[in-house]
């Protein structure tokens, strides 16, 4: 009925105007009273209010989507088995959005393979952070165009797509100039995929990536796809409103919007149910999160930042936060552990921090990307905190959670970084110490802040040189923080097998250290049984002998 009322609406306007298309040429050799009388038409007739009369401007339903391309029945956007092979490079958001694209899929009747020779639709689940990750995507294009030659033959031929932040990117150069993919789908596009996919097999391209305001993919119930099965990604948010100058997920991603509380503790729940014994909160800016999808959540109150942090950004106000939602979700399941990656600095208030000291199952780890040591830098980064802001927070945080362990994010050779700011950085990694860290080399992108206003002027040879400083001095100050580790005895989820040895077993910490343990029975309370067999997702204490010559870092050029 509603959209009768629209439609009808739109008739009478345009059945009004009639006369007046017809008064239009009479003018032509009329006098006043014609005149006059075509404005009392006018003024009696409908006006731009009587034209949206009745259209309310709302929120877009499941129900609405659905019906977006009805010309395509739901018949043509089966699968009809045909079998789908994924790739996923880049973030543990891509893992959840390989696993969302999938559940949508599976939907339609696809089935997927883990074997690339018996695909008949290839998907590449791509990141566009630094361009060494965009190299690899482009090279592996050209392998499976290769195999899509041999294969063109076929009564079905292998049809490839680029879903993520690189799909919305490098659209043009994809789809127009290399011309390597059938189907292109952003982040915001997976709901698509069944209908980009029928009009691929038409023999067309197909893409979409538009970038929303709204999807969050709450109703999509992701297939989780662990091999071990006792830990999982459960994404909360979406996209970034931080715009710091080097970044691009703004761009690809678009900006914040969280999920509805209800949805994900709906996926923690059932994830309990199957026995996960580990949950990873995903968010571009996972502790910005702020669910204001009830209107009793909406409120005045201002959101909190850590002390002596600032966004680009108005303060924003209501919602639901995230210690709202980290506090309900640890009370779903006392035994399982819950992490969260990756937060911003600046959303770290004091609530958050004593909610993790408080609940054991939040885990006592938390990832604290500084990206430089050096004031003017961070400015340059447009990150909202100084040097002594961040050195505050760290003892804030330790001074709360005494036993937190620390990880963090440094970019080498950002533009304009001089031997003085370099050395501001390696200072501070020694000043923190951190237990975990995750090293990189600039490398610029297009759209950002940073391309359109600073310029890349630190050679390559000296970002490699800095960077290498850094692991060096990283390596020293992990290997002592580390160190303190030996004798302690340490609550440890056990992942599986040691690729190491098939006597081993290993598995990580509450604050995420990997640890390797002989594989034995170990000792029950029971009456029934003395000893059993340690088998991955077991929560069992292990005392640390020894720190082998391994570091937690990872270095990205």
């Amino acid at each position: 009925m509603k959209r009768w009322r629209d439609f009808s609406t739109l008739l009478s306007f345009t059945q009004l105007w009639l006369p007046f298309r017809r008064l239009q040429v009479r003018l032509c050799c009329n006098s006043n009273e014609r005149r006059q009388t075509l404005k009392t038409q006018m003024s009696s007739g409908p006006s731009f209010h009587d034209f949206v009369r009745g259209v309310t401007s709302r929120k877009k339903t499941a129900a609405d989507r659905d019906c977006k391309h009805q010309y395509l029945s739901d018949d043509v956007e089966m699968g009809n088995s045909r079998k789908v092979y994924f790739e996923t490079y880049g973030c543990q958001m891509n893992v959840n959005d390989t696993e969302i694209a999938w559940s949508i899929l599976h939907d339609k009747g696809y089935q997927r393979t883990a074997h690339l020779n018996e695909a008949d639709v290839v998907l590449l689940v791509t990141c566009s952070i630094r361009e060494k990750a965009e190299q690899t995507i482009w090279n592996r294009l050209q392998q499976l165009t290769a195999m899509k030659k041999k294969r063109m033959k076929s009564r079905t031929p292998m049809k490839i797509g680029i879903l993520g932040c690189m799909a919305e990117r490098l659209k043009t150069e994809l789809l127009e100039r290399e011309k390597l993919v059938d189907v292109l789908a952003g982040p915001d596009a997976y709901r698509d995929l069944p209908r980009l996919l029928t009009v691929a097999e038409g023999g067309q391209q197909a893409s979409n990536l538009l970038l929303s305001f709204e999807e969050t993919y709450a109703d999509v119930m992701p297939v989780h796809h662990s091999p071990q099965g006792h830990s999982a990604f459960v994404s909360i948010m979406r996209g970034c409103d931080n715009m710091c100058s080097y970044c691009i997920v703004p761009f690809t991603r678009g900006r914040e919007r969280s999920r509805p509380v209800s949805s994900v503790l709906e996926e923690v729940r059932m994830l309990s149910d199957q026995g996960v014994k580990e949950v990873t909160l995903l968010g571009q800016n996972v502790n910005s999160y702020r669910d204001t999808s009830e209107e009793q959540f909406c409120g005045a109150i201002p959101t909190k930042l850590s002390r002596g942090f600032k966004t680009v950004y108005r303060a924003k106000q209501g919602g639901l936060r995230f210690s709202d939602l980290l506090d309900r979700i640890s009370q779903v399941d006392p035994d399982m552990r819950i992490r969260f990656t990756s937060p911003h600095p600046k959303d770290f208030p004091d609530e958050v921090l004593h909610l993790i000291a408080e609940r054991g199952n939040i885990c006592k780890q938390i990832h604290l990307p500084a990206q430089s040591g050096s004031s003017r830098v961070l400015e340059a980064m447009r990150r909202g905190y100084t040097r002594e802001a961040y050195l505050e927070l760290v003892q804030n945080i330790r001074s709360i959670i005494p036993e937190v362990s620390l990880s963090s994010d440094f970019i080498s050779g950002f533009c304009g970084e001089t031997e003085e700011d370099h050395q501001q950085t390696l200072s501070l990694i020694r000043d923190v110490g951190y237990n975990i860290g995750f090293l990189f080399a600039y490398s610029m992108r297009k759209k950002t802040q940073a391309f359109h206003s600073l310029q890349d002027d630190v050679p390559a040879a000296v970002k490699q040189a800095r960077l290498g400083a850094c692991i060096s001095v990283f390596r020293q100050e992990a290997a002592r923080i580390n160190a303190a580790l030996v004798g302690s005895t340490q609550l440890v989820l056990v992942e599986g097998e040691s690729k190491r040895s098939a006597k081993e077993l290993c598995g990580r910490t509450d604050g995420n250290m990997r640890v390797i343990f002989p594989r034995e029975d170990v000792a029950l309370q029971s009456a029934e049984s003395n000893t059993a067999a340690v088998n991955a997702g077991d929560y069992v204490l292990v005392k640390v002998n020894n720190i082998y010559h391994y570091y937690h870092f990872y270095c990205f050029s």
